[in-house]
C-alpha cells in the first residue's frame, strides 16, 4: 500500500526543518533562525525500524495572520495535513505554550489524524523541565514527546510514536491481488476522462475510496481481465507557468500515487505530441522502478495517413529513450477506442515487471553474451564478470559481481541489459543493474 507520509507542522520558528533535516539525515530543507524561511512543502524518504516512510516539511502557521505569503503558508500546510496518515506538531519549550499552539491544535484535532505532539527544544538530559507538562494540556491522544531537533535526542521515540500510529497493513489475499495503476499526466491531457470512461464502462466498480492524497480517487474496477485500482493524479504543469504555490503540490501527488502504484499511464496529448514536461513526468515513473505504458490520447482528433503512427512513434523513441522498454498505446478517452486494450497491457507488464530467472538461465546467456562481445579493457587490465544473479523484482533488479567495477563502462552495462530483454523480454518495466566488485577469482 505504499509508504506512510507523516507532515512536520506547528508555528514559524520552532524547529520543524531542522527536525526533518535530522530525520531525513539530510540538509534537504532551509534551515534559518527567521520565521517564514521554509514556505513549501519539501518532502524526503526516511527509514526507520525496517519501515520506509516519507516526511513533509512545511512552513510555519501563523492561525491569525493576514499577510498574505503567511495565509499561502497556512494552506500549504492544510494540503500537506490532508496529505498526511499522521501529524508532527512541533512546539517551543521555550516559548512555552501559546495561544497559537492552541488554535493549531484545534485545527489538527478536526483533521481527524493522529497527532504527536513534539516538545523541541528541551536539550537537557534526563528528566524534562515542569515547562514540558504544560503541553499535556492540548489534550491529544498521543502523550507529548520532549526532544532535541539539533541533537536528535527523542528523535527515536517520535518515530516509535508515528510508525506505531499507522500500523503497517496486512492485505487479504484478494486485495494483494489489485493492480494498483497511477494515471499520470500533464493538466488536460485526458487522465480524469480516461478514468471517467472506465467508470462508466464497467458494470463491476467495487468502490470509490479515497485514496493516500488529497486529491486521489482511487477507481476500483474488477472484469475479466483481473482486479485493478485507478489512481487518478492531478496534472504538472510546467514550472515557468505556476504561479500559484498550490500548484507545485502536484509533484507530490504525482510522487505519491507513483509510489502506491505497480503500473503507471503515461498519458500523452495526441494534439500536442510529446513535450519537455511529458519526459520529465515520465521520469518520475521511471526512477521509481515502475512498470510503465506511454498512452497517447485523443488519437480520434489527428488527421491520419499512412506514416502518422511510425512518426509518432519515433518521436516518442527519441524523447523517451530512457524507457524504450514502454509499450505505446494510442487510445481515445472520449470515444473509448482502443480503451479496452489497456487492461491487457497492464496485466502484461505488470507480469514482466515481476518475472524471475533463475542464476543458471542468466549465467548462461551471461557466457554467450561475453563469447559475443568481449568485455572492455583499459591499459591491460580487462574486465571479468564472474557471475549474474537476479536478485529482487519489480523493478527486475540484477547482481553481477566483476573484478573491477571502474571497468564496468556503461556501454557494456546497456550491451547486458539488452541481451537480458532479448531474452527473456522484461517488456514495460525498467531493468536495474548493481555491479559488485569482488578481487580475482580464487582470491580470498
Amino acid at each position: 500500500m505504499g509508504k506512510p507520509v507523516f507532515a512536520i507542522v506547528g508555528r514559524p520558528n520552532v524547529g520543524k526543518s531542522t527536525l526533518f533535516n535530522k530525520i531525513i539525515g539530510e540538509r534537504r530543507s532551509i534551515v534559518e533562525d527567521t520565521p517564514g524561511v521554509t514556505r513549501d512543502r519539501i518532502y524526503g524518504e526516511g527509514e526507520w525500524n525496517g519501515r520506509r516512510f516519507v516526511l513533509i516539511d512545511t512552513g510555519g502557521i501563523e492561525p491569525k495572520s493576514g499577510d498574505p505569503i503567511l495565509s499561502q503558508m497556512r494552506m500549504q500546510a492544510q494540503i500537506a495535513m490532508d496529505t498526511a496518515d499522521a501529524i508532527v506538531f512541533v512546539c517551543d519549550i521555550r516559548d512555552g505554550l501559546l495561544a497559537d499552539d492552541r488554535e493549531i491544535a484545534l485545527q489538527l484535532k478536526k483533521s481527524g489524524k493522529p497527532v504527536i505532539v513534539c516538545v523541541n527544544k528541551s536539550d537537557s538530559i534526563g528528566m524534562p523541565p515542569p515547562a514540558f507538562y504544560e503541553f499535556y494540556e492540548l489534550g491529544f491522544a498521543n502523550e507529548p514527546i520532549a526532544l532535541s531537533a539539533l541533537h536528535g535526542t527523542g528523535s527515536g521515540d517520535l518515530l516509535d510514536a508515528l510508525l506505531a500510529s499507522v500500523p503497517a497493513e496486512d492485505l487479504p489475499e484478494e486485495e494483494e491481488a489489485r493492480i494498483r495503476v497511477a494515471v499520470i499526466g500533464k493538466p488536460n491531457a485526458g487522465k480524469s476522462s480516461l478514468i471517467n470512461r472506465i467508470v462508466g464502462s464497467e458494470r463491476l466498480i467495487v468502490s470509490d475510496r479515497p485514496g493516500t492524497t488529497r486529491d486521489a480517487v482511487d477507481t476500483e474496477v474488477e472484469n475479466r481481465y483481473g482486479r485493478f485500482s485507478f489512481i487518478d493524479t492531478a496534472g504538472i504543469r510546467r514550472k515557468s507557468r505556476v504561479e500559484d504555490r498550490i500548484e507545485k503540490y502536484s509533484v507530490l501527488r504525482t510522487h505519491m500515487a507513483v509510489e502506491r502504484a505497480d503500473v503507471c499511464l503515461m498519458m500523452i496529448d495526441a494534439t500536442e505530441g510529446i513535450t519537455e514536461q511529458d519526459e520529465h513526468i515520465a521520469g518520475i515513473a521511471h526512477e521509481a522502478g515502475k512498470a510503465c505504458i506511454v498512452v497517447v490520447n485523443k488519437w480520434d482528433l489527428i488527421e491520419k495517413d499512412n506514416s502518422t503512427v511510425n512518426r509518432f512513434n519515433r518521436e516518442i523513441g527519441t524523447a523517451l529513450a530512457y524507457m524504450s522498454y514502454a509499450p505505446i498505446l494510442y487510445i481515445s478517452a472520449r470515444t473509448g477506442q482502443r480503451v479496452e486494450n489497456l487492461y491487457e497491457q497492464i496485466c502484461y507488464v505488470y507480469d514482466q515487471s515481476r518475472m524471475r530467472v533463475s542464476t543458471g538461465m542468466l549465467n548462461d546467456l551471461l557466457s554467450d553474451a561475453t563469447a559475443r562481445h568481449e568485455p572492455p579493457s583499459d591499459k591491460g587490465r580487462r574486465l571479468k564478470i564472474y557471475y549474474m544473479t537476479q536478485a529482487s523484482v519489480a523493478p527486475p533488479t540484477f547482481v553481477v559481481f566483476c573484478n573491477s567495477e571502474e571497468l564496468f563502462h556503461y556501454s557494456y552495462r546497456r550491451y547486458l541489459e539488452n541481451c537480458i530483454r532479448e531474452t527473456f523480454g522484461f517488456r514495460g518495466t525498467p531493468i536495474r543493474m548493481v555491479i559488485r566488485e569482488r578481487g580475482e577469482a580464487g582470491e580470498k
